[in-house]
């Protein structure tokens, strides 16, 4: 049993100040910053760049990011980097902001480009260097600051980068940058954030560690997704939304994620659906699917859910869980069918054979799920309940 982190997590308001200690350490000259084009526009980064010029510390910013990242823009990201020459990179923004700086503060420094080193397709080998990462997420969801990996859009699928060398240097998860986030982002990437801590309890790769991370993850995101995606000025509910998606992202990184995710990614390949709400839309029907082979463990998560056990089988309880978790997709404000999103009948085998690509996913369900059950659940969530 082993649990693999970055070098140093920061949590907490203020924890961006770290920065000034993190690259007195590094002897840092130059910064390449990629960040969010909002958390420029409302001046978020702010924070960081004061403590660049107070240092004296020349840095190149880039906003030259997208969502569900294209393989190319991998490439434009690791060019940049490649001709600003920095000796660290900074992260700062969503899960596709991060995976681009963590990809290619790895990648830059090799020969070639990003489909080189794809999972799937990739020929080339990573060798042992980087460019030191500071990453800095902007939702709380996608756990990518805790991560190895870096997931980019190749058409009609997805493909990622794993290596332990692209894990974070340093994590730094402060608040601040998810307190001015639309509803839709905060319901998307909260939901993003329950789905790794869920499959990671219940993956067949879970250990005790990682159990308890996603546990702790589990009820904080639980009971305070709502107020945090509603409230505005709560604050406190935003706090604990940001730690759960941290403790929820070092638990996927280290157990795995499998079936929701492995669904997950040809609807942002197909249809360009955001990842966050691709695994929303799925959670509550993959689970329906999958219960009968982790009633045992998921029946576990009662208290959380504030379900009353008595008299009911581990069954029973967990069929209530997944209930919750329709509930919840709705009560954020998020679609509860594939319908939304203009996907029809005729494409639910497109989406059933680019999900049996996804392998390494697919290997940590607990219900092994094959053609004929990926299809089922796709058509699930397109008919809705």
């Amino acid at each position: 049993m082993k649990l693999i982190s970055p070098k140093f997590i920061y949590h907490g308001m203020e924890s961006t100040q770290e920065i000034e200690n993190i690259l007195d350490d590094l002897g840092a000259e130059k910064v390449y910053l990629l960040c969010d084009p909002i958390l420029k526009e409302i001046n978020a980064i702010d924070k960081v760049t004061a403590i660049l010029d107070s240092k004296s510390i020349e840095y190149v910013t880039s906003t030259n990011v997208m969502a569900e990242p294209s393989v190319e823009k991998g490439n434009e990201i690791v060019s940049e980097v490649r001709e600003a020459g920095p000796d660290v990179i900074i992260g700062l923004g969503g899960g596709s902001t991060i995976d681009l700086a963590k990809a290619a503060s790895l990648v830059a420094p090799q020969e070639g480009g990003i489909a080189d080193y794809l999972n799937l397709t990739g020929r080339m080998k990573l060798e042992n260097k980087k460019i030191p990462n500071i990453l800095m997420p902007s939702t709380s969801g996608t756990g990518a600051e805790v991560t190895d990996i870096a997931v980019f859009s190749t058409g009609d699928s997805k493909d990622a980068i794993t290596d332990p060398l692209m894990i974070a240097d340093y994590a730094i998860a402060d608040p601040f940058y998810t307190y001015s986030l639309p509803s839709k982002v905060a319901a998307a990437s909260g939901v993003d954030a329950l789905t790794h801590a869920i499959e990671s309890f219940t993956s067949v790769e879970a250990t005790p560690l990682t159990d308890t991370l996603a546990e702790g993850a589990i009820g904080k995101i639980y009971r305070n997704i709502r107020e945090a995606v509603w409230d505005k000025t709560n604050y406190a509910a935003k706090d604990e939304l940001s730690l759960g998606s941290l403790m929820a992202g070092l638990s996927f990184y280290n157990a795995g994620c499998a079936g929701v995710h492995a669904l997950a990614y040809p609807l942002g390949g197909n249809f360009k659906i955001p990842h966050g709400e691709s695994n929303a839309v799925l959670l509550p029907y993959v689970y329906d699917e999958i219960i009968k082979a982790c009633s045992n463990k998921l029946s576990e998560l009662a208290p959380i859910f504030e379900i009353d056990p008595q008299g009911k089988n581990n069954m029973e309880i967990s069929r209530d869980i997944t209930d919750k978790l329709f509930d919840l997709v709705k009560e954020v404000g998020l679609p509860e069918s594939l319908q939304h999103y203009n996907i029809k009948e005729k494409d639910i085998k497109l989406l059933t054979e680019n999900a049996l690509k996804q392998t390494r996913l697919l290997a940590r369900s607990p219900l092994e799920l094959r053609e004929a059950e990926i299809e089922k659940i796709y058509k699930n969530a397109l008919n809705g309940r």
